[in-house]
């Protein structure tokens, strides 16, 4: 604490007030109505050994109470108190009638403010901090609290610009005690309402939720102060019409407080305490607990807003560094999921990818940068970038591993990774895969039968000097390939090899489930295998890949080599026509014919080597012409006087997709016809 209070020995205790019944939250203690200064003298009083503002004791509960006092925050006593009616101070029994003691001790105040600011502290967001903040003072504190808020709030040093807008963010009071009716608060829950015989309560609590603070207006003057005042001080009498909205009674003398609620560097805020008529009013004492209650509240609500903030990055880099959307090559269905280490390091290193490549190939990557913050989310996607350029190269994946290992060691000497990148093809049901310090993936076969591929290690990236070795595997139809970092599969609790068998085994039982004929399902097979994660699994960020093979069967699949001359075009139409016909696809000829006459004559005019012409028949029609000419291709719009360059347009016109690749070799360009 900042400030403390001093101790005031011998006050006298207020006038008691009527019976009321017991109050659902944090009941306050009635005891008999006596006169003020009043002592009962009877003999045989006994004081009990508990403290003046204990909860109410656990061997009496109160059917009352639907909602107990805020734990660690003393409250006042309740009906459940000193037996037989005794006083709490002295022993003596309690007249019958008798209103709630009031905390009259400064050290009742010092317990109040520590258990209240512990009970504030511990809200991480800012709904949890002005949750905390009401549930601490209601009803101990007082009976009635309203929370405004900037809107919007700022954040860190940030200078707000616009006029300045109070935002009624939270109420809360006491359920009514006639009629326990509840009405809806601002968070769209419910709230308990005020009994109607306490006007000037309940119409307050309806106020408007949003206030303009004038410039200069009495509001502006006392948020400027930040020290809270009472309701019946001048400037509270001219602030809190302007902060409540015009016809809102407040209540008279020393019964609301009103705090504005200051950040690091500006009022975020105010808050309103108020008290019913038949509870004792604040005293001057009471102000330092107002402003204690203001200042942590206040730096809890700028430290969660630092803190969203924070989050929101973190969230948007993540999203922003993996892909939205997987793409849908031929052959191959994919499937993935992230999450990271926990809530509050939502980013990390692991990442995943899936690359299109020239001849309906597809490139798999993942891979694990050390560490989940921020630097390690920023290489990750460095690493990722690279290796996407890299797959546009075509380059074989141990010079893609060799490539990411240089430009690792560019970005700083302790810039490590793991990572496994492969490259399938569907036409020839094989798959070329190459390793640098990452986890073995998983092949689950068609049958059932899951096993761990052999692949070999090689060390991490940034390692250097290191060579990267490929293995080329058969891939058959219907088989599924499962790429993971280590978060999977290693933690506290089991090495990663334990892991890695309990990855096979997990997959194999799934398969069962399905049958020998029928793989599971992709996205619910990648469910499954998280759920093999127990309570103690989450200590690293977990990237997952899946990839159905589906394959092209070779029925549907043509291919020729033909000569650069100048009759390769009308060849290339001819063949283009035989298999459309062998496929009853006959439809598609015209199209066909055009498209692949423009393409193949380009290929002929620049190609010094035979060329390639290749049709696939899956879900579209896709042919592709392949040369020896790294240069690509550009689409442009022809001149009426010009004799060519009008082939690429009647491409980019008929053809449901149409692009290029770049070829260690050359270049493919390709283009897509729907089927019907």
């Amino acid at each position: 604490m900042t400030e403390h209070l001093t101790p005031h020995e011998g006050r006298k205790a207020p006038a008691a007030r009527p019976t009321a019944p017991a109050e659902p939250r944090g009941a306050l203690l009635r005891s008999p109505q006596t006169p003020q200064g009043a002592r009962d003298t009877s003999p045989g009083a006994s004081v009990p050994p508990t403290s003046e503002h204990s909860q109410p004791s656990a061997s009496e509960p109160d059917p009352g109470r639907p909602r107990p006092a805020p734990d660690g925050v003393p409250a006042q006593p309740g009906p459940s108190g000193p037996p037989d009616g005794e006083e709490r101070r002295t022993g003596r029994p309690r007249p019958p009638g008798a209103g709630p003691v009031a905390m009259r001790r400064d050290g009742d105040r010092l317990r109040f403010v520590g258990a209240a600011t512990r009970r504030i502290a511990r809200g991480i967001d800012l709904d949890e901090i002005v949750m905390g903040l009401c549930r601490a003072t209601v009803p101990t504190f007082s009976d009635a609290i309203l929370v405004y808020l900037r809107d919007p709030l700022p954040v860190g040093d940030e200078r707000p610009a616009g006029p300045l807008v109070l935002r009624l963010r939270r109420t809360d009071r006491l359920r009514s005690i006639e009629e326990g009716t509840e009405e809806p608060d601002t968070e769209g829950g419910t709230l308990p309402s005020l009994q109607v015989v306490q006007p000037d309560i309940t119409d307050v609590m309806g106020t408007a939720e949003l206030c303009e603070v004038r410039h200069g207006g009495a509001l502006a003057e006392v948020l400027r102060g930040v020290r809270p005042v009472f309701a019946d001080s001048a400037a509270a009498r001219a602030a809190l019409p302007e902060l409540l909205g015009e016809g809102r009674t407040v209540p008279t003398g020393r019964r609301a407080i009103l705090a504005p609620l200051r950040g690091r560097r500006r009022v975020i805020g105010a808050a309103v305490f108020l008290r019913r008529p038949d509870r004792p009013a604040f005293e001057a004492d009471d102000l330092l607990v107002a402003a204690q209650l203001a200042t942590h509240s206040a730096l809890g609500i700028d430290k969660a807003v630092l803190y969203g903030r924070e989050a929101y990055i973190a969230d948007e880099l993540q999203r922003t560094m993996l892909p939205e959307t997987l793409p849908r090559p031929t052959g191959v269905r994919l499937a993935s999921r992230y999450l990271p280490a926990a809530e509050t390091a939502r980013v990390g290193g692991d990442w995943y990818d899936a690359i299109p490549l020239p001849g309906s190939r597809v490139a798999l990557v993942v891979g694990d940068v050390m560490g989940h913050s921020m630097t390690s989310a920023a290489i990750m996607g460095q690493l990722r970038t690279t290796a996407q350029t890299l797959a546009g190269l075509d380059l074989p994946p141990q010079e893609v591993l060799h490539h990411l290992d240089e430009q690792a060691q560019r970005l700083g000497s302790d810039r490590m990774a793991t990572c496994l990148y492969a490259v399938y093809d569907p036409v020839s049901h094989r798959i070329t895969i190459a390793n640098a310090g990452h986890p073995p993936p998983v092949l689950l076969h068609l049958g059932g039968r899951a096993e761990v591929l052999r692949v070999p290690p090689g060390a991490p990236i940034g390692v250097g000097g290191v060579d990267f070795e490929a293995v080329e595997l058969d891939a058959p139809a219907g088989a599924t390939l499962l790429l993971y970092t280590d978060g999977l599969v290693e933690s506290r609790l089991r090495d990663v090899w334990t892991g890695i068998e309990q990855l096979r085994e997990r997959l194999a039982a799934t398969a069962q489930l399905t049958g020998p004929d029928h793989p599971p399902p992709l996205e619910a097979l990648c469910d499954e295998v998280l759920d093999m994660l127990g309570p103690g699994d989450r200590d690293d960020d977990i990237a997952l890949l899946a990839a159905r093979f589906d394959g092209i069967a070779p029925s549907d699949v043509a291919y020729w080599f033909l000569e650069p001359e100048s009759a390769t075009p009308s060849r290339a139409r001819r063949l283009a026509r035989s298999a459309l016909a062998r496929w009853g696809l006959e439809e598609l000829t015209d199209s066909v014919e055009l498209l692949v006459s423009e393409v193949v004559t380009n290929a002929v005019r620049y190609a010094s080597r035979p060329i390639t012409l290749r049709l696939l028949r899956t879900d579209v029609l896709r042919c592709e012409v392949g040369d020896d000419v790294p240069q690509l291709p550009r689409l442009r719009q022809a001149r009426a006087t010009d004799e060519g360059g009008r082939g690429l347009y009647l491409v980019n016109k008929m053809a449901r997709r149409w692009g290029a690749t770049r070829l260690s070799t050359g270049k493919v360009v390709w283009f897509e016809l729907n089927r019907s």
